[in-house]
This record gives structure tokens, sequence and C-alpha cells, in this order.
């Protein structure tokens, strides 16, 4: 597909009413593709939205929507962190990443002796599927990412 074809056709998602430009003020173009490169790299780069994806995920990529916001948090219980989670979200965050204590990353159940004294210390104790689907409860998750 050439770029003016690409250029007009819907993508589903409107731009942005921002003027895009570098740093030195010079204007960033909606898309740039091979055309604008010297030969040979058409096949290599592609078109925002489709394969291989080296030009982004999405055909407008931010400009029509911004990418997700995540502030990496976790601490004490699964219920504790909920409630952390459901604060950032309240307040304009897009995604959850999440931070497991060091017993989780290893693999031990809180109650494990190599445990002791780690739990939920810097970052959330998940011991099991209880855990997890309280770690997430009433977040929409098909509306958020994680990580």
């Amino acid at each position: 597909m050439s770029k003016p074809e690409r250029e007009v056709r819907p993508t589903g998602q409107a731009e942005r009413s921002v003027r895009f430009s570098t740093v030195s003020d010079m204007e960033v173009e909606p898309l740039y593709t091979a055309e604008d490169l010297p030969g040979g790299a058409e096949e290599r780069i592609g078109l925002p939205g489709e394969f291989p994806y080296t030009r982004g995920v999405y055909p407008s990529m931010y400009r029509g929507r911004l990418w997700t916001m995540r502030q990496f948090a976790g601490f004490g219980t699964a219920e504790d962190t909920n409630a952390r989670f459901r604060f950032l979200l309240d307040h304009g965050q897009t995604g959850l990443s999440t931070a497991f204590d060091m017993p989780t990353l290893m693999g031990y159940d809180a109650d494990h002796p190599r445990a002791a004294g780690e739990v939920g210390r810097e970052g959330v104790a998940v011991s099991s599927l209880v855990d997890m689907r309280a770690l997430f409860a009433g977040i929409q998750l098909d509306r958020v990412t994680t990580s």
C-alpha cells in the first residue's frame, strides 16, 4: 500500500489536535515510509500497525492513543496493593506494573522458612490464586494492561 493510500485509510482512531514537532521545532509528519528513505528499506520496515511491526503496533501510534502510563507498585498484602492500584487508576494511570516481594519472586510461599522477614517488605506477597484474585479484585483487567 502506498503512502497516499495509507493516509486515507480509516484507522478507527482520530488524531489528537496537537502540533507534533522535534526539539528543534521541525514539524513531524503523521507518517514516514520507506519512500522517505534511501532505496531498499521498504521490505525491512513495513507500515505502522502491520507486520513486522517495526513501526509500532497501532496504525496511528500515539497520535491517536497515548501510551500506557504505569507506576511500579506493590507492598504488604494483596489487599494493600489492590487499594494502591485503585488509587493510581483513579488518578489517571492506565496500566499496572506489579512489584512482587522477594519470596514471591523466588517462588516461596509466605509461610516458607526462607521467606521469614521478607514477606511484603519490598513488594506484594502473592502465594496463591486467592492472593492473585485479591490483588486485582474490582479492577477491569479487560481494560487495564498489567506487567
